[in-house]
Order: structure tokens, then C-alpha cells, then sequence
């Protein structure tokens, strides 16, 4: 019954992926288009990817993310790789409900769909996150990967501000670690990890089993 379930929240995501806008799905190889500005800088799907592997920085716009990120190449890579366990159903639940719509918004703050923008930020965050908890592991790189379109981190005039909630209440420390987009990649699993809700009845304590009776001795 649970798995078919979570077939199902995992088709739901993928049609809300499809259901975004053409203009919007034309391209999901740029994880990141740094927009300052009038100005755009892509860094390809295979740039992060090559970071994550081998530790190569070829791209850069992700050179420069890692310098303001309040961390070291290695920190974040190592954040970036590693990996949480989750339930896809949990994950779901928690991400459909209104306190996880609440939580997208807060974690789309500058980060969303390079065309669209904020309109279906909650979606591709969601869609994205879902796709990689559905072997029942999540990782920074994972969800990066399964993002349905490009991503922008946008910094432009007044409108927004480049900075990201990075979720990690007194685990951060200083402006960069608090506010920057690769930081944020680096809290963002574990924070999904706590934030899943799990199934009531299977969280619900087992009754205690009824006394046993003592067996009914004669009299004689």
C-alpha cells in the first residue's frame, strides 16, 4: 500500500515538472545562473559535477560561489556529497502540507526558476527534492541534479537580494555560511531529514499486550 502511494506522490512531482511553463523546461543542465544585475553567468550541470567528483574547480562562477560561501572547496564538497536517509512518503508529506510550503518559500527566497522566477519556485524546489528521495537517500548533490529547469540565485536592484535562509539555526556562522547559496545546498538534506513527517499509525506506540490469566486451579 505505501509503495503505491509513493508511486504516486512521485508521479504527482513529476507532472508538476512538466506542468511548468514551456519557456521554463527548455534547459535543467544550469544548476546555477549567477544573476548580478543585468549580468548572467551559467555554470553547467557537468562543472558541478566534475567539483563533486574530483575536486576540480573549471568553472568560474562556481569558484566564486565556493570563495563567498563561508566554507572551504572541500567543506562544501564534502557537504554536498554526503547523504541523508529519508522515507519518499515522509518527505512528501511534509513537503505538500502547509507547514512545507511555508518552508519552500522561505528556502526559494532568492534561489527559483531561471524564466519564472518566484511564480513556481515552491514546485521546482519540491519536484526536485522529491525525485531524489525517492531510493530513500537525499543529498545536496542529488537534489542539484534533479532540479526540473535552470535555477537562477538572483541579485538584481532592489528586487532580490542574492541571499538565501540557509536552515541551520545556530549551525552557521558569520554572513557567508549563513546566507549563501552553496552553504544553503549543504544544510538544505538534513534539514528535509528532520522535517519529514512520519506515518502516524506506524509512529503510534503498540498497546500493551492484555494481561495473561492465571489458569484456573481446582479444588481438590
Amino acid at each position: 500500500m505505501l509503495k503505491r502511494i509513493a508511486a504516486g506522490l512521485f508521479a504527482g512531482a513529476a507532472l508538476t515538472a512538466v506542468a511548468l511553463p514551456a519557456s521554463a523546461a527548455v534547459d535543467n543542465d544550469l544548476p546555477i545562473r549567477w544573476n548580478t544585475g543585468g549580468a548572467v553567468w551559467s555554470t553547467d550541470q557537468s562543472e558541478v559535477d566534475t567539483f563533486l567528483k574530483t575536486g576540480d574547480i573549471t568553472d568560474r562562477g562556481l569558484s566564486s560561489g565556493i570563495s563567498r560561501s563561508g566554507w572551504t572547496a572541500d567543506e562544501i564538497r564534502n557537504g554536498m556529497n554526503k547523504t541523508y536517509s529519508v522515507d519518499l512518503v515522509g518527505v512528501s508529506r511534509f513537503l505538500y502540507s502547509d507547514a512545507g510550503v511555508k518552508f519552500l518559500k522561505n528556502q526559494t527566497r532568492s534561489y527559483f526558476p531561471y524564466w519564472t522566477m518566484s511564480t513556481y519556485g515552491v514546485q521546482g524546489l519540491r519536484s526536485a527534492i522529491i525525485a531524489d528521495a525517492r531510493d530513500g537517500q537525499i543529498s545536496s548533490a542529488g537534489i542539484m541534479a534533479a532540479l526540473p529547469t535552470d535555477f537562477r540565485l538572483a541579485d538584481t536592484c532592489n528586487t532580490y537580494d542574492g541571499k538565501q535562509n540557509v536552515c541551520a539555526e545556530g549551525k552557521c556562522v558569520g554572513d557567508a555560511q549563513c546566507t549563501s547559496l552553496l552553504s544553503w545546498y549543504v544544510f538544505l538534506p538534513a534539514c528535509i531529514q528532520a522535517n519529514q513527517v512520519a506515518d502516524p499509525i506506524a509512529a503510534a506506540p503498540a498497546p500493551a499486550p492484555a494481561p495473561m490469566q492465571e489458569p484456573v486451579r481446582g479444588l481438590w
